[in-house]
């Protein structure tokens, strides 16, 4: 008969997997293939901005880098349904992961379909290591760029055939990205098309989100160092009581 603690570590284990759909199998499958994944979001961000930022490609290269896309979006299919079969409570590990499903759905979708390399950002924060305020550091730097990047990318795809588009080169859209990105806007260059505005209204988000978890990496780092300071002061404090303790027991 198992003890009563180890009973109730495997109950609170369970209840936890079949609330969040997740389990060690899936755990351990994520640890194994976050490096692929991350190879293969590179892959497919270069399969998706070479056409874009160059639009004279020649056909063959094109037609390579679609097959090169469509494959990397058929491993992501893959690795999604073996996640799913995985995971101890399918249905809430789907719920969980809709944008997962939903991205897998509509692969030609071009604003969805650039959303799969978010996954990107997903897995190097899984891989990140260290303190909270670390990790966000890390996290934000490699969120900033990357999502200035996509954005150009973005915007460009939509807006470079458009008619009266003023954002028809990449330079012209990753200066666009940047003063998007960091909420300045100088207005020099906009979006005419619906989709560039969308693209437009997700980076606004993005950027004030990405300064607010850079603002509280910042606040988390001072309060960590004074909380450090006070607790080095204490233990100072007490060493020199208890010397002084010492010292009066000696005297006495």
């Amino acid at each position: 008969m198992a003890a009563p603690h180890e009973s109730g570590e495997r109950e609170e284990r369970g209840q936890r997997d079949g609330a969040t759909g997740f389990g060690e199998r899936v755990e351990r499958w994520e640890r194994r293939v976050e490096i692929p994944m991350l190879f293969l979001a590179g892959a497919f961000l270069v399969a998706y901005a070479w056409p874009v930022i160059d639009p004279g490609l020649e056909g063959d290269l094109r037609s390579s880098l679609r097959v090169l896309s469509w494959t990397v979006w058929v491993a992501f299919a893959v690795d999604f349904w073996i996640r799913l079969t995985l995971a101890e409570n399918r249905v809430r590990y789907a719920l969980r992961n809709w944008y997962d499903v939903l991205l897998i759905l509509v692969p030609m979708f071009r604003t969805l379909r650039l959303l799969r390399l978010l996954a990107l950002l997903r897995m190097l924060n899984r891989a990140m290591a260290g303190t909270l305020s670390g990790r966000a550091s890390v996290y934000v730097a490699g969120a900033a760029a990357l999502t200035t990047f996509l954005g150009a990318i973005a915007v460009l795809d939509v807006e470079q055939h458009a008619p009266g588009a003023n954002i028809t080169e990449f330079g012209d859209a990753l200066w666009w990205s940047v003063v998007t990105v960091t909420t300045v806007g100088y207005g020099d260059f906009y979006p005419v098309t619906l989709q560039g505005r969308l693209v437009a209204v997700v980076l606004m988000i993005m950027g004030i989100s990405l300064v607010g978890v850079l603002t509280a990496a910042v606040a988390s780092s001072f309060v960590s160092s004074i909380q450090r300071q006070d607790a080095e002061d204490a233990k100072n404090a007490e060493d020199a009581k208890n010397a002084q303790d010492a010292k009066n027991a000696q005297d006495g």
